[in-house]
């Protein structure tokens, strides 16, 4: 069944790339209102802005979400992933800035928080997109694909940087039973320190810090305590992929497949999937399919190592 988050939880934080504080709500929400996201700080626009495919904007470095009359809130990769990942289908988040809050630069938090308040059932079924025939974008090297041939989200990703601290990383997981949660939740954004500066003479990363960011240079990761998993640049792509692939409005049955994929193109493709209807079909999900989802198998005993 379709859920929402049983008591509201606040987040407290800077903008990644505006460095601008911020506070951040989610509430519950009733069935079939799916997500969305509302500005306290403006009143002169309409402050609703929905988590959607068609609402991303182009922005770069992250995903950003406009409403026709011009209110826009960034950065939502990460806390769409984790409502993805955990289960979460309706909620209202409020949000008094421009920018989701990037706390420590991954998931966890935001998991962590929504585990702890726990879901509750809706009377209303779980509405699916079953993929049934290839879809695909490029762009230069980078290739994004969805595919049919899994009953749940099954996610393939490979990244290849000059920086022997990344380097060339694949990834394949099968997002069910709690697998974000366990395997890419705690992931952070990565950067290059020859970046750092570029990105923030232009004004973006203007609240980056060694602790929400995994900082590379070369064979050395600056950032203190090193990697949580040595492979943790690709499995932050695989989180920012969930969170860009949560816009579809529905949990997607299928593979993913990201070949130095980002931001922009995994929204190209959804834009390609919506283009080609005969290329999905929306199905409803009995009990019986619960655990093809990417929340379950989830309880409160999953949440120490993310505490």
């Amino acid at each position: 069944m379709q859920t929402t988050i049983r008591s509201a939880v606040t987040f407290k934080g800077v903008g990644l790339h505006s460095g601008a504080p911020v506070r951040m709500t989610i509430h519950p929400a009733s069935a079939n209102y799916g997500i969305w996201f509302r500005r306290t700080d403006i009143d002169s626009l309409d402050p609703l802005v929905p988590a959607r495919w068609d609402a991303v904007m182009p922005s770069r470095l992250c995903t950003l979400i406009a409403n026709r009359a011009g209110a826009t809130v960034s950065t939502i990769e990460h806390v769409m992933a984790a409502m993805a990942g955990t289960g979460l289908h309706n909620a209202l988040v409020e949000i008094d800035g421009p920018e989701v809050p990037i706390l420590d630069g991954s998931a966890a938090p935001f998991v962590s928080a929504i585990m702890a308040r726990g879901l509750r059932e809706l009377a209303a079924p779980v509405r699916a997109l079953r993929i049934l025939a290839p879809v695909e974008v490029r762009e230069g090297v980078a290739v994004a694909r969805l595919e049919p041939g899994a009953d749940t989200l099954d996610m393939q990703f490979d990244i290849d940087f000059t920086d022997r601290a990344i380097g060339r990383q694949a990834k394949r997981l099968t997002l069910a039973n709690g697998a974000f949660v366990h395997e890419l939740s705690d992931s952070r954004t990565f950067c290059r320190r020859a970046d750092v500066e570029t990105m923030q003479a232009n004004g973006l990363a203007l609240g980056g810090t060694l602790d929400n960011a995994v900082v590379v240079d070369g064979e050395r990761v600056l950032t203190p305590g090193g990697l949580r998993h040595a492979d943790e640049p690709v499995r932050h792509k695989m989180l920012d992929a969930l969170g860009d692939l949560a816009l579809a409005g529905a949990p997607i049955l299928g593979r993913y497949v990201g070949q130095r994929a980002g931001h922009a193109l995994t929204n190209r493709l959804l834009r390609e999937l919506f283009r080609h209807p005969e290329a999905f079909r929306v199905v409803e999900l009995g009990r019986e399919a619960e655990s093809l989802l990417p929340g379950a198998g989830l309880s409160l005993d999953d949440l120490p190592a993310f505490a």
